[in-house]
């Protein structure tokens, strides 16, 4: 489980913090193509897909991770 690249949550959370926001401002990119898509995604080309897939991917790592090391704890414990 040692290779395992979701044993690390630090990692993934400061690659989702930094890769997965950035550019901060005016607001973070993921939030303003969320926003985007839950308004209809009107407008969004291709390559606004790809850019949300690239700057999300950090995010579901973290998830993944969390969850992941969530439930080792759970089957160590029984």
């Amino acid at each position: 489980m040692k290779n395992n690249p979701f044993s690390n949550i630090s990692f993934w959370l400061m690659i989702s913090l930094t890769l997965g926001l950035a550019p901060f401002f005016p607001e973070p990119h993921i939030w303003g193509k969320l926003k985007w898509i839950a308004g209809g995604a009107v407008g969004m080309a291709p390559m606004d897909w790809f850019d949300t897939l690239l700057h999300g991917l950090p995010w579901v790592g973290l998830m993944v991770a969390v969850v992941m090391n969530a439930t080792r704890k759970q089957a160590v414990k029984q």
